[in-house]
This record gives C-alpha cells, sequence and structure tokens, in this order.
C-alpha cells in the first residue's frame, strides 16, 4: 500500500502496519499512547514515521520530532532539548522547582544538575499543558543514540501518558542496543518491504528508471525502503536513465553515510565548515553557530544544505536539526583533521565559561600530549563524579591519560578510571583493562592507591582471596607518599575499599591498620570515613554522638549526588538503624543503575534497600530486589558481592519457613565467601541459619548458629551482624537449659547500652532482659519493650516480642493479658507471610483458652480493618476499657475511641457488646 501526500512525503508499508498506525492515532488523541516501531536494519521506519507525521498534521496535531545523535562532546539532555525547546513558552505554566530544573536541565540558566525525575515531571506537565490546546505527538527517531538522561525522561513519559491526548512514537533498529526499554510497551515490528513492493515503489517514485538500473538498486537495497529511495535520488538523470554510468558500488545501510558524504563535498565551503561546526558542538543552536562561525549573514550559509535535504532549520525554536543521524557522522567523517581539530578549538574558545565542554573540546584539538588539557579533562571528571555522573567521570580521565605527557600522569589516571570502574560504575572487565593499560605505562605502579584499590575489588570477585587484597591495599597506604592528606581523594578511596576488606574478612588483626592510617589523617578525617569507621565496623562499642552525627549526615543526602559517598554514608546506618532515611538515595543509586549508569553502586542501593525492608515488613518489594540484585551482580561479574543477596534471600527463606530454600541460599552464601577466605562474610549465613532453627523449634542448633557470630556473653568486636542475632540467642540458650549463658549475653547488651545505639536495638534488649528476668519484674521489661518509640516500625521483632511477651503471660497464668499479645503477634506474622511463626502463636493462642485463634484475625482483615484498628478491636472484644486499650497501645483513650467508631461500621455492628461475635463469626 503506498500513496504520494501533498506534501510530497511517500507512504510505504503493508496493511498491517498501517492499522496499527491508525489504532495508535486513535488511542494516543483520546487516551494518550506509546507505540515503538523496529525494523531489521531501519527497514521501513523512516517512511513509516513520515507517514505518521504526516496523518498527525492532517488532523491539526503539533507534531516535535527528535533525532538520537551521537555526541564527540558529553552534552546531557540533548535529545531533550529538541523535544521541549519547542514548547519554551509553555514553561511558564510550571512551578518554580519545576521549571528551574527544567531549564538548568535544557542549558539555559545555569545550576546544579537537576534530579532526573523532577526534570521528567516538568516535561510531563508541559506537553499536558500543550496537548490540552491541541493534539501532540511526539515522535524520536534512533532511540540508540539517545543520551541516557533523555531516555530516563521518555521512559517516565512513556509509562504516564494515560488520558494525556499525547502519541509517543519511538523508531529504533532492531539489532541496536537501546537504553530505552520498550518492555510492556506496544511495538511494531516493520518488516522489510517485498520485491513487488519495493519494485512497484520505484516506479512510483521514478517513473523515468531504467528497468536495468531498478533491478541494481533493487539487488543492492534488499527491501530497505529509505536505501531504495535515497540510492535512487543520488543518480542523475543519466544515470537513472542508463545513459551514465552506475558507480562500481552502490551504498548499503553503513554506505548510505558515503552518499550524504557525496551530497555534502557539492556545499559552498562556508556551508561544510558551518555544518561541521554544528555536528562538532551538537545541540543544534543557532544562536551558538553565529557567535562561532565566520559567517556575517546568520544562518545563510546552512541554506545550500537545506536545500540539499541534509537540515531542517526552525528559525522559529532557533535550532537547527540534522534530518538523519548518518549526515552528522557523514559531515565529520567527510572533513579532514585539521578542520575538525580547528572546529574544536573555536568551540573551545566559545565555551571559555563551560569548563567541561572545554576541556572536551580543547582534549579533541590536542594533537600531541597536553598536561594542561589533560588537568582540565580530570578537574572536568571531578566535577561530574560529585554530581553523579561516574560513567561521564571514567571517560574523562581516560581522555586525560592519553593526553598525559609522563608515564606516571597517564598511569595514575588510568588506574583512579579503573577503580571507578570496578567500585562505582560496575565496568570490572573494563576496569581490569584500564589496570593492564596503567600499568604497561608506568611499571612502578603497584604503590598507586587507586591501583592497589581497583585491584583489591577485582581480585576478589574473581578467583582471588581476602589475605592478598588486604597486604595490597596496606601497603599501598603505608608506602604512599599522600602525607596522610585528609584532602587525598586517593586516600579517603584506599581507606574505604581497605574497611571492606577487613569487614569481609572478620578478622581482628585486619582492623589495626585501618585505624592507624584514620588516626593519622591530617588536620582531621573526613565526616564520612570518621562515621563509617565508627558506626559499621564495631557497631555495639558506638556512641550517642556517633547516631546524631551520622543522622545529620543522612538528613544532606538530599544535596549529594556522588556515588561514592552516598553509598558509604548509606553503609554506615546499616546497623545503626538509621537507613530509612537513606531510602531515597539508595534508590537514586538503584534507577542509575538501571538506566546503564552507576551499576556497582546501585548493588549497594539494592543492598541497603533489602535490609530496609526486612526490617520493616516490606518482604515482597524486599524479595524482588534481592532478585534482581543478585541477578546484576552475576551479570557484571561481581560473583563476591552476590553474596549479599543470597543472604537476603536465605534469610527471607527462614522467615517465612522455607527450610530447603535457606539452607541451598545459606550453602552457596558459605560457598561464595569461604573460598576467598571471606570469613565474615560467610557469618551472615549463620543469622538465616540461626532464624530458620528457631522457626522450626530447633533451639539447640539456632543457639550453635548465634554463637557462631559472637559466643554467649560477649558482643564480638568487628561483627555487628551479632547484634542482630541477640535476642535469637537469648531464647534459645534458655531453650536448651543454659541460663547463665542466657544472662551472660544479657549482662553484655545492657553493659553496651544499645538503646542509645539503636531504639530496635533497644527494643530487643530490653525484651531479652524480660526473657531471663522474674514473673514479678518481666511484665514492666516487656512493656519497655514493646513500648519503645517506633517499635512497630519493625513489625517482625515486634511480633516477635509480643509473642515472647504472651508466653510469658500464659506460663504465668495470665491468660487473656496473654491472648492480647498473641493475637496481635499473629496478625503481623499472618500478614508478613511468617508461616512457622504464625503456627507458634496459633499453638500459643490455643493453649491460652482461644479455641479458634485463627478466625478473629484474618475476619478483621476481611472487614478492611487496618492491623492497629484490629488490635483495638481485639482488646475491646476482651472486654479492655478505651483507658486500658489506650495504655497497652500508649494512645490516649480518646484516640482508641475514634478507632472504635470507624471499627464499628466495617464490621456492621452498633456496640462493643457485638464485638467478640463479629470477629468470630463472621464468614471469610
Amino acid at each position: 500500500m503506498m500513496s504520494r501526500e501533498a506534501s510530497g512525503t511517500l507512504l510505504v508499508g503493508r496493511e498491517a502496519e498501517l492499522r496499527t498506525l491508525d489504532s495508535f492515532f486513535s488511542r494516543a488523541r483520546r487516551d494518550g499512547a506509546v507505540l515503538l516501531l523496529s525494523g531489521e536494519a531501519g527497514v521501513g521506519k523512516s517512511v513509516l514515521l513520515n507517514a505518521a507525521v504526516a496523518r498527525a498534521e492532517a488532523v491539526g496535531a503539533r507534531v516535535i520530532r527528535a533525532t538520537g545523535v551521537q555526541f564527540e562532546a558529553d552534552v546531557s539532555y540533548a535529545v531533550l532539548n529538541q523535544l521541549m525547546l519547542p514548547l519554551a513558552p509553555r514553561f511558564a505554566h510550571l512551578g518554580e522547582v519545576e521549571r528551574n530544573a527544567l531549564m538548568v536541565a535544557l542549558g539555559l540558566v545555569s545550576g546544579r544538575v537537576p534530579e532526573r525525575t523532577v526534570v521528567a515531571r516538568a516535561c510531563l506537565n508541559v506537553l499536558r499543558h500543550e496537548a490540552g490546546q491541541r493534539p501532540l505527538l511526539l515522535v524520536v527517531d534512533d532511540l540508540p543514540w539517545i543520551d541516557r538522561p533523555t531516555t530516563i525522561v521518555l521512559e517516565y513519559l512513556a509509562h504516564h501518558l494515560a488520558g494525556s491526548g499525547i502519541g509517543l512514537l519511538t523508531a529504533s533498529r532492531t539489532g541496536e542496543e537501546s537504553y530505552f526499554d520498550p518492555n510492556g510497551l506496544p511495538g511494531l515490528r516493520v518488516e522489510p518491504v517485498g520485491e513487488e513492493a519495493a519494485d512497484e515503489l520505484l516506479r512510483t517514485a521514478f517513473p523515468e528508471m531504467a528497468v536495468r538500473v531498478r533491478r541494481r538498486i533493487l539487488a543492492e537495497a534488499q527491501g530497505n525502503p529509505l536505501a531504495l529511495l535515497e540510492l535512487a535520488d543520488a543518480l542523475d538523470p543519466a544515470q537513472l536513465t542508463a545513459r551514465g554510468v552506475l558507480p562500481e558500488v552502490l551504498p548499503l545501510t553503513d554506505g548510505i553515510e558515503a552518499l550524504f558524504a557525496s551530497r555534502i563535498k557539492q556545499l559552498p565551503e562556508l556551508t561544510r565548515e558551518t555544518l561541521l561546526l554544528a555536528a562538532l558542538e551538537g545541540s543544534g543552536d543557532l544562536g551558538l553557530l553565529r557567535h562561532t562561525t565566520s559567517s556575517v549573514t546568520g544562518t545563510s550559509a546552512l541554506v545550500p544544505a537545506e536545500t540539499a535535504r541534509l537540515i531542517e532549520i526552525d528559525e522559529a525554536a532557533s535550532r537547527v536539526v540534522f534530518r538523519h543521524p548518518l549526515v552528522r557522522s557523514a559531515v565529520v567523517e567527510s572533513s579532514t583533521n585539521v578542520e575538525r581539530r580547528r572546529v574544536h578549538r573555536r568551540l573551545a574558545d566559545f565555551f571559555a565559561r563551560d569548563a567541561e565542554r572545554r576541556a572536551w573540546h580543547l582534549a579533541e584539538s590536542s594533537v600531541e600530549p597536553d598536561e594542561a588539557v589533560a588537568a582540565l579533562l580530570e578537574e572536568a571528571a571531578r566535577r561530574k563524579l560529585h554530581r553523579g555522573d561516574a560513567t561521564g567521570a571514567v571517560a574523562s580521565l581516560t581522555r586525560a591519560a592519553h593526553l598525559s605527557p609522563s608515564a606516571a600522569d597517564r598511569g595514575r589516571r588510568l588506574a583512579e578510571a579503573a577503580y571507578l570502574g570496578a567500585d562505582v560504575t560496575g565496568e570490572l572487565d573494563n576496569a581490569s583493562q584500564l589496570l593492564d593499560q596503567a600499568r604497561a605505562f608506568d611499571p612502578d605502579l603497584g604503590g598507586s592507591l587507586h591501583a592497589a584499590s581497583a585491584a583489591a575489588f577485582i581480585l576478589v570477585n574473581g578467583d582471588g582471596i581476602i589475605d592478598t587484597a588486604h597486604r595490597m591495599v596496606v601497603s599501598a597506604i603505608e608506602n604512599g607518599d599522600h602525607g596522610y592528606d585528609a584532602n587525598n581523594t586517593d586516600l579517603t578511596d584506599a581507606l574505604y575499599t581497605l574497611l571492606l576488606i577487613c569487614w569481609w574478612a572478620g578478622r581482628e588483626d585486619f582492623w589495626p591498620p585501618l585505624f592507624d592510617a584514620i588516626d593519622r589523617l591530617v588536620p582531621e578525617p573526613p565526616e564520612v570515613i570518621w562515621l563509617m569507621s565508627t558506626a559499621f565496623p564495631d557497631t555495639a562499642r558506638a556512641t550517642v554522638e556517633t547516631r546524631q552525627r551520622l543522622a545529620a549526615l543522612i538528613d544532606r543526602q538530599s544535596t549529594e549526588f556522588d556515588p561514592g559517598t552516598l553509598v558509604r554514608g548509606n553503609t554506615s546506618a546499616v546497623y545503626i538503624d538509621l537507613l530509612g532515611g537513606c531510602r531515597d538515595s539508595a534508590w537514586r543509586l538503584i534507577e542509575s543503575g538501571r538506566a546503564g549508569g552507576t551499576v556497582r553502586s546501585s548493588l549497594a542501593g539494592l543492598m541497603h534497600l533489602c535490609l530496609d525492608d526486612f526490617a520493616t515488613g516490606r518482604w515482597e518489594e524486599g524479595q524482588r530486589l534481592a532478585d534482581e540484585g543478585l541477578a546484576l551482580a552475576k551479570a557484571h561479574g561481581y560473583d563476591f558481592i552476590s553474596y549479599y543477596f543470597l543472604f537476603h534471600q536465605a534469610l527471607l527463606a527462614a522467615a517465612r519457613g522455607q527450610d530447603a530454600a535457606m539452607h541451598r541460599w545459606a550453602d552457596e552464601l558459605t560457598r561464595v565467601t569461604t573460598q576467598r577466605r571471606a570469613y565474615g562474610a560467610a557469618r551472615f549465613a549463620d543469622h538465616a541459619r540461626s532464624l530458620g532453627a528457631i522457626g522450626r523449634g530447633d533451639f539447640e542448633a539456632a543457639y550453635h548458629h548465634a554463637c557462631a557470630l559472637s559466643p554467649a556473653g560477649t558482643l564480638a568486636p568487628y561483627t555487628p551482624h551479632a547484634l542482630w542475632v541477640m535476642l535469637d540467642l537469648v531464647e534459645a540458650a534458655l531453650r536448651t537449659n543454659r541460663r547463665e549463658q542466657a544472662e551472660a549475653h544479657v549482662s553484655a547488651m545492657c553493659e553496651a547500652a544499645l538503646w542509645d545505639v539503636s531504639p530496635r536495638l533497644g527494643m530487643l534488649t530490653h525484651a531479652a532482659r524480660a526473657l531471663v528476668a522474674s514473673d514479678a519484674e518481666a511484665p514492666a521489661l516487656f512493656d519497655k519493650a514493646i513500648g519503645t518509640p517506633g517499635a512497630r516500625n519493625w513489625p517482625f521483632d515486634y511480633a516477635r516480642v509480643r509473642l515472647l511477651y504472651g508466653e510469658r503471660l500464659r506460663r504465668a497464668r495470665a491468660p487473656i493479658e496473654a491472648r492480647q499479645h498473641l493475637s496481635a503477634a499473629l496478625g503481623i506474622f499472618e500478614e508478613l507471610g511468617a508461616v512457622p511463626w504464625a503456627a507458634r502463636t496459633a499453638a500459643e493462642l490455643r493453649a491460652a483458652g482461644q479455641a479458634q485463634p485463627n478466625t478473629a484475625v484474618p475476619a478483621a482483615a476481611a472487614a478492611g480493618l487496618t492491623a492497629q484498628e484490629t488490635e483495638i478491636a481485639l482488646l475491646a472484644a476482651e472486654g479492655l476499657t478505651n483507658k486500658q486499650i489506650g495504655e497497652r497501645l500508649f494512645l490516649s483513650p480518646r484516640t482508641v475511641g475514634s478507632h472504635l467508631y470507624r471499627i464499628f461500621p466495617k464490621l456492621g455492628i452498633t456496640s462493643r457488646a457485638a464485638l467478640r461475635d463479629a470477629l468470630s463469626d463472621r464468614e471469610m
């Protein structure tokens, strides 16, 4: 099916493809819709895009087109500029935060790189406002060449167009990797045009073409409509009619670039010069071109290129757009090295106030090594890293290395790039290659701090052992010429690496070199290094000051973008239970990794969220993130780092009573860690095994696994994970007639004053004290535990304490009070899916005299009661007054009354007297 529109746009395609386009337009105009075109080697997609534009314009829609472009300079939001600048007048309708973020992203004003989600929301609001005036179609071609920041915005838009009346039509060649993830979005594969259709296309477009010429083009185009049209259009009249000689080789796909180059060579010299400047600059800003070109007539120099259909000039938007990215490539390829260097130098002069772009253009204009340019690129890398662009920082450092005159500087910069690749971006293979290059340039690189750190990460994720990594980094620190300068980032990066190595090793004798180096830092250790060294390795000895300073650091994370700094701050928060405040920064790291950015840092973000999800009861999310983290670690060669996610898989399986799965995950964790002699990391498996043993009632096994982390009566130094099995150890010791060991462990917990370190640890400490206390003292201690501020924020631990309290009350012959706590615990365990714990609690409820312990809580849930409403309803059904309920739950009597006022209608009752029947008899 083909036709030629009045505009001259040729439409070609199969009926199914055109029907899909029509369906897309109907949905887009009504509800908003997304369609992804793809085809082998771009078959037909450009023609269908033109067809789409013609259809949209025919119904009065506004069409905004953008094309992915491979930039020589590192320019963010390049494609977003093409989409949003035509709508600049609409920016006035945005709020101040969104307007500023969008203008900074588009380079209209200067400022810190904004959060990409804020930019995406701003774009959506602008587009919605425009679509409110008339239908709007966004057309984005060549997805694989789109810059990553724009990709994130497009992903956001694609999932938020419902009800907007906006169409998003994207196109990509099959087989080319794109950062845009089309999963779940409608797609249309454009198949090659058959021989008959291709022949008809050429007959229609070029009726004067000779049969012999047509057959030659059909053979070489292989069904690609774009190639059919462009190849034929390149021929002169004599060639078309077979009077002239055809070129020996007609260009195909990649060869089309040569075709564009032939057009470019026919342009006036000034036009070629201006095109080259536009191609190397990349943004298409006409204002910039006017300032940097030698033309005195503004954009007149570009008119011949527009006439030749190589570019489009939009004077209203003050932009020039290449009609196809191959044109831009052809412009660059058809120029000489001298011409390119001259233009890069001119652009460097223009960007005198933009240090990063100036550095890049200076680098491209350099022929010989130049330390001044290399230093500028290195500084640009620092700025990129500070705002979170670790991938850009690696690229800048690598380029700086190749411009470095001295072998030492070259090796040093490559080593730092290797370190960032291994510890931040997640490019272990590339990091290894960079490190090899660095050593080749500088055989004495062994003492480089970044080289040692990078090598350590590569080593432990390969077949190396922790001991070797430890010696390597310690030697580099102790023999370096850094003077223990606290502002030396090479040194602080090495100290962070050494801290992780010591932690993984689990050996007390590994730590002294680290603390000695930190103590020698002048004028004083950086805040994040000090916090990591005091809050993370030995949390049981942390102080109130540590917690306060760490909380303050976390509060400042909203203005921090360096992935390394964020990971270090979040790591410090793990055992001190401040991960809740780190969730936003962890998600930022994860989203960066998903977009192909800081993969290694995103692994840390995933693990931190997994830990927080388990503690706060987000088990389903934690399971998904653990699956994602495990797959990501394996895909990027972080075989050792995968132990983090093996641990979380084992922990969830233990809590859910999936013993076979728990042992399988724990065994794999043990294998991965012990083969590298990472015995500290290997201890994680004992946590899962201890929890699983208690869940199935095997308290002897639980005791031994808990003691493997820290012997009874001690909180082993540099083993903060032992704090998470303290309650396991005390309960298991009592259940196996080891009261002396249980009491000794509780004494160690109290001596550490863990309530000052973390409210959650305080809750567990008071619960452990209650377990070893007398019947007279226990209730007050249990009340203190469940009355810990924020206790319900840790539902599994909180439910365990309520279970233990209920068990103690039942044994003390207080069944009514016992049922209150047991019922509350049962509801939480059932909601979490902690099957063995729910079964144990149900058995206790039966022993406490509740004949059908499983009825009330499910009935309450079926009626739509929240967890707190369920707890209040159960207590009221037991006959407690509002005041008594308030005392139990630390609520005011008035608040309890308000809850009951909402509970009665949900249960279909009008009085307290009907509560018990409503909760026990309601059909599920």
